[in-house]
């Protein structure tokens, strides 16, 4: 089958990209395109970076973009989406690329100082990176690697890695933050405003062989509601039954179905205190001891609101109600709400050298432990979450995950050799705990009487090798290989008579080759063309989740999942001038047994996780920087992809074949301007589109602009930031600025108005 950007003509490349460059009279000789990591820094990045990366460095983040929380650093950079929903988003915040969309948070991986963020003990919506463990203010500088083309990483790097440097001070700074921010608000039946606050510290020195940094912040954040009780038209009785309400407001789904919208749901009042405390010992001059212990709490009240009003102008939450004539049962989680407490642990230890002669290691070990995770719900139907009476509480306490990894780097000639070879050997391992239980005093309850258990194991150990090899000054070739083995055990589900049934324990080999080759054609053009496999292991969530049945039999659950297996290649052209970069990036991603959740055929009332035959994604991507344009001072940052990707086969649910894949448009594009004027002013306008979407592997939601669609947006940006003196400085934004009302199944924010205060020592 053919698609329409596989592997066409380099001419055509050529020819799109001397159409975008910009002519340059000066530029400065440079050096064939790589990426150097500093030695003595904790990352995850390999020395070599053989394919496209893009980045932005901490102070472009505070000169150019309104960022309350880390995601907010990727906003700007090619076909990159984060799924965040308000200000202090811990639980949806997927980070989308080319080819893979916000449902699937397993296809990327998020590093802080070469400390795993990504939550692999799941896939979607609720296992998002840790965002809330790197701070704005601490950010050095943020790369991405786009596809699975380094040998260093698992196959969950297919979409891309992201990875934040954070400060490290070579002498005395501290750097103190208030800001706050608000947005009027208005969907529905709900018109309010919705605010919140942010503070920051941060202080750190260098004494002799000892370096230290200290950083602590607060959000305290009123989102808006996030979620609206509705029924379907359909559904209703025409018995004249229930009590006659008002309020109900008429609208469609996103299958284009009649509905009635009742109120407002998952009004989140989360307040999150992050502490993080980093050490480093130089114990030589190439050899340096890091240790980083991250702390991060959240406090969450999710409140609901309902628009209907009996005949005595009562609020309604409960019962039997008549609209329009047909009667409607209100459900306890119509307008449920809930109360979570979270308290998390980071902690990575590390030890490297960093001599640059023909051998330099190190040794690495980090672990993120769920210290306490409750989220408590009544079954009862109450109005708000001060009312007490049953409920059930969601208690994920002990999972978490933690790696292992020795790595090194060989130069067989020293630093001017033709050879740079990273190697490695690498253990993650991942435990889920999920346990629910139900209790007569949902506000307070810590156990109760158990509801369900599932619990599982997942362990991936690696070997990988890649030789970064400089055939002249003109060619380099980087060849790599990955070889894993991967294990699920531990598995069992458990139901509310006490029934324990364990699932069977699994292992699996597999390999994923990687290749590179790049092409300075001239000072200015560089060409690439870059090919990997990646193999993605089903997750713990993905394999031990499902139900029993009334014999004790699993149901619900396919603990046989297959891997996914993916194919990317790209084919890129880049022109670095002194002032100005261009690339262009064919790429393509062929992936066999891509996991999704999709209804059983069965029973299609039931979905679960079941492997897509084949899912396959062509496109083409460009991405230019410019400085001092037009005018002095004026820097352009934008983008754009197109991404044709399409369900090739899927036995599961043949109605998918042909269709788009969820989640990931056709379209998508970035712009960010900022000019500075002279030495104190800096203004920026920053805008983002995405093209239409659809939220189901059939395609049957054509209406998006509605909850649980999944919608187009433009959104602009703007930010202006005053430098007082060399200490303060002062920023107000605005984001979403022309207030546009766009969906990924839950409502983003609506105009939201910034302002801050910083203080620099």
């Amino acid at each position: 089958m053919s698609t329409p950007f596989h592997y066409k003509p380099l001419a055509l490349m050529l020819a799109l990209i001397g159409a975008a460059g910009q002519a340059a009279a000066d530029h400065a000789p440079q050096t064939m395109a790589v990426v150097l990591v500093n030695g003595g820094r904790p990352s995850s990045l390999p020395t070599q970076i053989p394919t496209t990366i893009e980045g932005i460095s901490g102070a472009q983040i505070e000169d150019r973009i309104n960022a309350t929380d880390a995601e907010d650093a990727l906003k700007y950079l090619p076909s990159l989406n984060v799924r965040k929903r308000y200000i202090g988003d811990y639980d949806h915040a997927v980070l989308a690329s080319r080819a893979s969309g916000t449902g699937n948070s397993a296809r990327s991986l998020v590093y802080a100082d070469g400390i795993l963020l990504s939550n692999l003990l799941g896939n979607g919506a609720t296992y998002t990176p840790r965002w809330g463990l790197v701070t704005p203010e601490e950010i050095e500088r943020v790369d991405v690697l786009y596809g699975p083309f380094s040998a260093a990483y698992p196959g969950n790097a297919v979409g891309a890695v992201v990875d934040y440097q954070t400060r490290m001070p070579s002498k005395l700074e501290a750097h103190f933050k208030l800001s706050g921010f608000g947005q009027q608000y208005k969907q529905y039946g709900t018109d309010d405003s919705f605010r919140g606050k942010q503070g920051s510290a941060a202080i750190g020195d260098r004494a002799g062989a000892w370096s230290w940094w200290l950083d602590l912040s607060r959000v305290d954040n009123n989102g808006q509601p996030i979620a609206f009780a509705n029924k379907l038209l359909s559904k209703g009785k025409a018995d004249g039954a229930g009590v006659p309400v008002t309020g109900a407001l008429a609208g469609r789904n996103p299958q284009a179905q009649d509905w009635w919208i009742l109120g407002a749901s998952n009004q989140i009042h989360t307040v999150q205190d992050h502490a993080k405390v980093k050490l480093a010992y130089d114990v030589s001059p190439t050899l340096r001891a890091s240790y980083t212990l991250g702390w991060w709490k959240n406090d969450v009240t999710r409140s609901a609101s309902s628009y209907l009003r009996d005949g005595a102008g009562n609020v309604v939450y409960k019962g039997v109600v008549n609209i329009g004539g047909n009667s409607f049962a209100l459900l306890p989680s119509d307008f449920a709400p809930s109360v979570g407490a979270l308290e998390h642990l980071m902690h990575g230890l590390s030890l490297k050298s960093h001599g640059k002669g023909v051998f330099d290691w190190e040794l690495a070990y980090s672990r993120y432990d769920y210290g306490s995770d409750l989220v408590r719900t009544p079954t009862d139907a109450v109005p708000n979450p001060g009312t007490n009476g049953n409920g059930n509480g969601t208690d994920l306490g002990g999972s978490g995950w933690n790696t292992l990894a020795l790595k090194g780097i060989w130069r067989p000639d020293g630093m001017a050799g033709a050879h740079i070879v990273d190697f490695g050997l690498q253990r993650d391992s991942a435990q889920l705990r999920n346990h629910v239980f139900s209790s007569g005093d949902w506000l307070h309850a810590t156990d109760g009487k158990l509801v369900s258990n599932f619990n599982g194991d997942t362990r991936l150990e690696s070997l990988y090798a890649q030789d970064a090899w400089r055939i002249d000054s003109q060619w380099k070739a980087t060849l790599g290989a990955r070889l894993e083995r991967w294990q699920a055990f531990g598995g069992q589900i458990a139901n509310a008579k006490g029934v324990s049934v364990p699932f069977g324990e699994r292992s699996e080999s597999s390999w994923s080759p990687k290749a590179a080759l790049a092409f300075r054609a001239n000072e200015d053009w560089t060409l690439k063309a870059s090919t990997g496999r990646a193999v993605r292991n089903p997750t713990a969530a993905e394999l031990f989740q499902g139900s029993l049945d009334a014999s004790n039999k699993i149901v619900n659950s396919d603990p046989n999942l297959r891997a996914e297996r993916s194919w990317t290649s790209e084919l890129s052209a880049e022109r670095m001038l002194a002032k100005s970069s261009l690339r262009v990036t064919l790429f393509h991603e062929d992936t066999r047994d891509a996991l999704y959740s999709q209804p059983l055929q069965r029973d299609p009332t039931v979905s679960t996780v079941q492997n897509v035959g084949r899912v396959r994604t062509s496109g083409l991507e460009l991405s230019h920087q410019a400085d001092d344009v037009l005018l002095r001072g004026l820097s352009i940052n934008d983008s754009l992809t197109y991404a044709d990707s399409k369900i090739v086969s899927n036995d599961a649910l043949p109605a998918s074949v042909g269709k788009r894949q969820p989640r990931v448009p056709a379209w998508r594009a970035t712009f960010l301007a900022s000019y500075h004027v002279g030495e104190k002013w800096t203004t920026s306008l920053g805008a983002r589109y995405s093209g239409k979407q659809y939220g189901t592997l059939d395609n049957s939601d054509p209406n998006g602009s509605t909850y649980t669609g999944v919608s187009r947006y433009f959104v602009t940006d703007l930010r202006v930031r005053y430098r007082v003196d060399r200490h303060w400085s002062a920023s107000v934004g605005i984001d979403n600025l022309n207030n546009a009302k766009y969906w990924a199944y839950h409502p983003y924010t609506q105009r939201t108005v910034l302002a801050e205060l910083k203080y620099d020592l």
